[in-house]
C-alpha cells in the first residue's frame, strides 16, 4: 500500500454521493507498500479501505481482482469484499485512476514473525488454493517466469549503483533459473504476494488475508515458494528451517505437495526471491521524489537468492 495520488475533499465526497455507506468521519492515505494509492476511510457506517489502482495495474484485470475476492469470501476464506456503489458496480473512477472500496479486516500483521504464524499462513495459503480452484476465469501472471528478464533489461542502466556488479550476478542467476523451471506443475489461482504484512492476526490466530492484486494463475507451489521467502528468514538472511518446516507442514494438512512439487521447491524459491528482487529493484531507482511510499531494499532478495542458489532439494526447506 502506498499514495501516489492525492484525493481531494470534495472530489471524495462526490465519489461517496454513489455509495450507501454514511458519511465521512475520516480519511487518511496509507504509506505502507509500493504499488496503489491506498486510504483509510471511516464513515458513520463502519471502516472500510479506498484504493485507487496506479500504472502498474492493468484497469482490464481489475474486475478478475473483485472477482476472485468475492468467490473466495463464499468459500469462507476472510478477505476483504467489494463495496458496490448503488449502480451494483464496484470498480469506478476518481481523481483519474480507477478505485474501488473494500470492506475492512481487523487484526494486526506479525512485525516480528514467529513459528506459532508459519503453519496456520501454510494451512490459509492451502485453503485459498482450494477455494479458488473452481474460479473459472484465469489471469496471466505479468510477473512470472517470462517476464522476469524483460524486468532485468529495465534495470540494467541503474542496477550497478545499488550495488557494484549487480548486474552480472543476477544474469548469471536468471539464467540458472529460466533453464530448470519446470515445464508443469499443478495449476491455480495464487496469491502471489502473501508476505506478512498481508495476513492478519487476533488474540494469536489468523484473522484475514488482503492485497489481493498480484493474484494470478501461476504454479500452486510457487506460491508456497513466494512464502518460504517472505516468512522463514531471520533478519540475518539465515534460512529458518522451522519455520519453513511449520509452515509446509501446515500447507500439506489442507493440499499435500506432490513428489514434483517438492523436488522444485529449490527452483521455485530461486524464481521467487529473483522476482521480488527484481521489481524492488525497479522501484528503489524509479519510486518518484515525494511519493508517499515506503521503498523496499531490493538487497534483502539478493540474500535469499544466494541461499536457494545453495539449496539442492526439499530438506534444505523442512521436508
Amino acid at each position: 500500500m502506498a499514495v501516489y495520488t492525492e484525493v481531494t475533499d470534495e472530489a471524495l465526497e462526490t465519489f461517496l454521493a454513489e455509495y450507501d455507506i454514511g458519511s465521512i468521519v475520516a480519511f487518511r492515505g496509507i504509506a505502507e507498500g509500493v504499488e496503489n494509492s491506498n486510504y483509510s476511510l471511516k464513515t458513520s457506517r463502519g471502516d472500510f479501505i479506498l484504493t485507487l489502482y496506479e500504472k502498474r495495474v492493468d484497469p482490464a484485470d481489475l474486475p478478475w481482482f473483485l472477482g476472485l475476492m468475492e468467490h473466495l469470501a463464499r468459500r469462507e476464506i476472510t478477505c476483504p469484499q467489494p463495496v458496490r456503489a448503488r449502480d451494483g458496480e464496484a470498480l469506478r473512477v476518481l481523481c483519474g485512476r480507477h478505485a474501488a472500496i473494500t470492506t475492512f479486516l481487523p487484526g494486526v500483521w506479525p512485525r516480528r514473525v514467529r513459528v506459532e504464524h508459519c503453519g496456520p499462513v501454510g494451512a490459509a495459503l492451502a485453503a485459498l488454493h482450494l477455494a479458488g480452484a473452481d474460479y473459472k476465469p484465469r489471469r496471466v501472471n505479468a510477473l512470472g517466469s517470462h517476464g522476469w528478464r524483460p524486468l532485468l533489461d529495465r534495470c540494467r542502466a541503474r542496477a550497478d549503483e545499488v550495488q557494484p556488479n549487480l548486474t552480472a550476478e543476477l544474469d548469471s542467476a536468471l539464467t540458472e533459473i529460466l533453464a530448470a523451471w519446470p515445464a508443469a506443475l499443478p495449476e491455480g489461482h495464487i496469491h502471489a504476494d502473501l508476505f506478512p504484512d498481508n495476513v492478519f492476526f487476533l488474540d494469536e490466530r489468523l484473522s484475514g488475508l488482503i492485497d489481493f492484486y498480484f493474484a494470478a494463475t501461476d504454479f500452486l507451489a510457487y506460491d508456497v515458494a513466494i512464502c518460504l521467502n517472505a516468512w522463514c528468514f531471520e533478519t540475518d538472511f539465515s534460512f529458518n528451517v522451522t519455520k519453513g518446516q511449520a509452515m509446509l507442514r501446515g500447507y500439506e494438512t489442507i493440499r499435500p505437495l506432490s513428489v514434483e512439487e517438492r523436488a522444485a521447491l529449490p527452483v521455485l524459491c530461486r524464481g521467487a526471491a529473483m522476482r521480488f528482487l527484481l521489481t524492488r529493484l525497479y522501484d528503489w531507482v524509479n519510486t518518484p521524489d515525494g511519493a508517499m511510499v515506503t521503498r523496499k531494499d531490493p538487497m534483502e532478495y539478493l540474500r535469499r537468492l544466494r541461499f536457494h542458489r545453495w539449496a539442492r532439494d526439499e530438506h534444505s526447506y523442512g521436508l
